[in-house]
């Protein structure tokens, strides 16, 4: 069929160009993070240590939560049992809701099965809905914003990425009487970047716009509660929406928003992507609560976190491997060619037993592949130099450049 052979045309393309994507079979190792056994394409297995994976803080096998996970699944069963709408709302999404709102002090919370749902959405919902509003995107935000975006078919503007001015020249181009949003990351998840959300604030309320603010990679991560960036730096009150996940720092899995209890419940009566899917488990909604409450009181994880981000630079400055400099906990090292991006991640889990996913086009531009490394608070030391000399001495093998100390 010419379908069929379309489709092997585009999947050749991806493979020759180095941009196919292998997804690695691993099973992790309860109370052993961040360790894992990988299971390769001949049925044989070897251990691994994981350096790339969103669980930032190991809370996906903290005792607090598999322990509430195991205690609820033995109360309320496997699954929810519907939409939320219909029989799916369990006594547990609705705490799970309280405490979001509670984190981010806000009035209301809604939870989705995952952060791209709630961004796609939430932000389709209130784009679409909202007569005559102008969306203003961020240049570099992640798809499921751009996905959402681009369902709601409203008028969009993008502005440079973390450019308050360039957002500030576009508003100002445009109907002063329009209603307008503004959507935009705290930390940027491929570059580790921070957004400067004050002056972004400062922007929005000049041209009376509201904000939507995406903290998937900084909740759990940042402030003194874990509320993220926003919180960190005292801001949460000027952001409308704060959106997260509950699968990255929290180590569980779902997505939400919060804000004013009208948008939120806006969102509720109008999002497709809520009302028509099966609602989390109600074991997954009581596990992320019992994270969120426990990141709220403990900063171990994040002091701990931040100390080993420091360890994991340091070893790679002083082999020469250069890594993106950046404020966040997101280490990128880059590669800068495709085919020798996912050479030296399959060596290093084949030969040093190390596990960096190689990140290509399209997530990153071409000419930027890299290996995004995420250290955690349960990475050793002697992990460390494992892998700052795994990748020293392939860096000698592929002729790469090194840094400049």
């Amino acid at each position: 069929m010419d379908i069929l052979k379309t489709m092997e045309t585009a999947l050749s393309e991806l493979h020759e160009a180095g941009n196919y994507r292998v997804f690695a079979e691993l099973e992790r190792h309860c109370n052993d993070f961040p360790k894992a056994t990988f299971y390769d394409d001949a049925g044989e297995t070897r251990d691994v240590t994981v350096w790339c994976s969103n669980d930032y803080l190991g809370m996906g096998q903290n005792p607090v939560v598999t322990g509430r996970m195991t205690e609820i699944i033995q109360k309320c069963g496997a699954g929810a049992g519907g939409t939320r709408n219909i029989s799916g709302t369990n006594h547990y999404h609705v705490m799970l809701e309280r405490e979001l709102a509670d984190l981010h002090d806000k009035e209301a919370a809604l939870i989705f099965t995952s952060g791209y749902v709630s961004n796609w959405a939430a932000l389709g919902t209130l784009l679409s809905k909202i007569p005559g509003i102008i969306v203003y995107s961020d240049a570099l935000n992640h798809a499921s914003m751009i996905e959402g975006i681009r369902h709601s078919r409203c008028t969009k503007r993008l502005f440079r990425h973390n450019d308050p001015e360039h957002l500030a020249e576009l508003m100002a181009a445009d109907d002063p009487n329009a209603p307008k949003l503004v959507a935009f990351e705290s930390v940027y998840s491929m570059d580790g970047d921070i957004a400067p959300i004050e002056a972004i604030c400062d922007v929005a309320d000049r041209f009376g716009a509201i904000t939507y603010l995406d903290e998937v990679h900084a909740v759990g991560m940042y402030g003194p509660r874990g509320g993220g960036v926003a919180e960190r730096e005292g801001l949460m009150d000027r952001l409308t929406v704060i959106e997260g996940t509950l699968g990255k720092a929290f180590g569980v899995m779902g997505g939400y928003i919060t804000g004013p209890e009208v948008l939120v419940d806006f969102v509720r009566s109008f999002a497709s992507g809520f009302i028509f899917t099966t609602a989390l488990p109600p074991a997954l909604a009581a596990g992320a609560t019992a994270s969120i409450r426990y990141l709220k009181e403990s900063s171990a994880e994040r002091d701990a976190h931040k100390a080993n981000v420091a360890k994991v630079r340091a070893a790679l400055n002083a082999r020469g491997i250069p890594h993106m400099e950046n404020p966040s906990h997101i280490v990128p090292v880059m590669v800068g060619n495709a085919s020798k991006c996912k050479w030296i991640s399959d060596v290093l889990m084949t030969d040093f037993g190390i596990y960096v996913q190689p990140i290509n086009y399209p997530t990153v531009p071409v000419g930027t592949e890299r290996l995004r490394i995420t250290p955690t608070p349960l990475h050793t030391e002697a992990d460390i130099r494992h892998l700052s000399g795994a990748l020293c001495s392939l860096w000698s093998q592929c002729a790469l450049a090194r840094a400049v100390a």
